[in-house]
């Protein structure tokens, strides 16, 4: 019998602590729970713009534009993302954007594909696919037809955007 051998054997006889033999590892959990949902990203509180240019005041044109500027949503992967648009400022009987100095409108439409085959309804729910869960950009598409006849000026109307998931 080794020397550290012995005087282990001797400790225990004398009324040493069991403890020097006791399991030296152990076992403990981990955990973590992530709450889905989504992050708005940079723009504040502008989800960006729908400009549709400049044009003669007796244009009876159709201009068409995405969404463009604003904010990207970054979402849990796998989250159902809905959002909804209200009527504006100047809703009445549909969205409409009025002269900046008088009261001359032009009315416009709102779309949730750019294919403009999907019109976005005012307060209208609907879920907004994405591919990429760290860039969700907003699926608002816009249109307006020109009658030909109205005041020059600068035309325009503000939206609330609600997001839900």
């Amino acid at each position: 019998m080794s020397r550290a051998a012995w005087a282990l054997a001797a400790c225990i006889g004398w009324g040493m602590p069991v403890s020097l033999l006791a399991v030296t590892s152990q076992s403990f959990q981990v955990s973590a729970t992530i709450t889905p949902g989504c992050l708005v990203v940079g723009g504040g509180t502008n989800y960006g713009s729908l400009a549709f240019g400049t044009y003669s005041a007796l244009a009876t044109s159709t201009a068409s534009v995405a969404l463009t500027g604003g904010v990207t949503l970054q979402c849990t992967p796998g989250v159902a993302l809905n959002m909804s648009v209200n009527g504006g400022l100047h809703n009445n009987s549909g969205r409409r954007m009025q002269l900046s100095s008088g009261s001359a409108q032009v009315a416009y439409q709102l779309f949730q594909d750019a294919a403009f085959s999907q019109s976005l309804g005012i307060s209208q729910s609907v879920s907004v696919a994405y591919s990429n869960a760290a860039s969700i950009t907003l699926p608002i598409y816009g249109r307006v037809q020109l009658p030909g006849n109205t005041p020059g000026g600068t035309y325009s109307d503000t939206l609330q955007v609600q997001l839900s998931w």
